[in-house]
């Protein structure tokens, strides 16, 4: 048994320059605070996937078949099949790196535990004369949905849930419980 807990998390959140403008989302307290006492796997799905950096930003589309597609924002790129081939491979990766919990990146399409915006398809939202935030169906990210189902005892949260004292304190219980446990 490791003496620390194996936690995934996506990268940007470590202060790594692989968000969409080469930028990042350094989150201080997980950074300073929990990273000494955890081992970090940090993961990207879109440049694993190799979307690269700088890159289109991408989101969650519903297309005319009703499934869920990963697309480029300006250019409209149907980009799901490169990131569910990537996300098969990398989830099997991590169902044998022993994690005990993992931290993603709120509101990504990849990365999004939930409330994550699913756009009508193009031809939906110009039939209807554009659609109105408020009428905007959310969903979960293509790689945290994959991982969730894969493993779903993993503790996971989002950083926007960690800014919660007692929710992060009742992260870090679960995270220390399923050490113990499966350590």
């Amino acid at each position: 048994m490791s003496d620390r807990p194996r936690l995934g998390i996506s990268a940007c959140l470590l202060g790594e320059p692989v968000r969409y403008n080469a930028g990042h989302k350094r989150d201080d307290w997980l950074v300073e605070v929990l990273g000494p006492l955890v081992e970090w796997v940090a993961v990207c799905p879109e440049v694993e996937a190799g979307f690269g950096t700088p890159r289109e930003t991408m989101q969650l589309a519903r297309t005319e078949a009703g499934r869920v597609a990963l697309v480029t924002t300006d250019t409209h790129r149907d980009v799901t099949e490169t990131m569910r081939r990537f996300v098969n491979q990398r989830i099997d990766e991590l169902a044998l790196a022993n994690l005990d919990g993992y931290v993603f990146k709120a509101d990504s399409p990849s990365c999004g535990v939930d409330g994550v915006p699913i756009v009508p398809s193009r031809s939906q939202a110009t039939a209807s004369g554009g659609v109105m935030p408020s009428a905007l169906s959310t969903g979960r990210g293509l790689f945290a949905a994959a991982l969730m189902a894969r493993l779903p005892d993993l503790p996971v949260a989002d950083e926007r849930h960690l800014a919660d004292p007692d929710a992060r304190q009742q992260f870090v219980d679960r995270i220390l419980a399923h050490h113990r446990a499966h350590g």
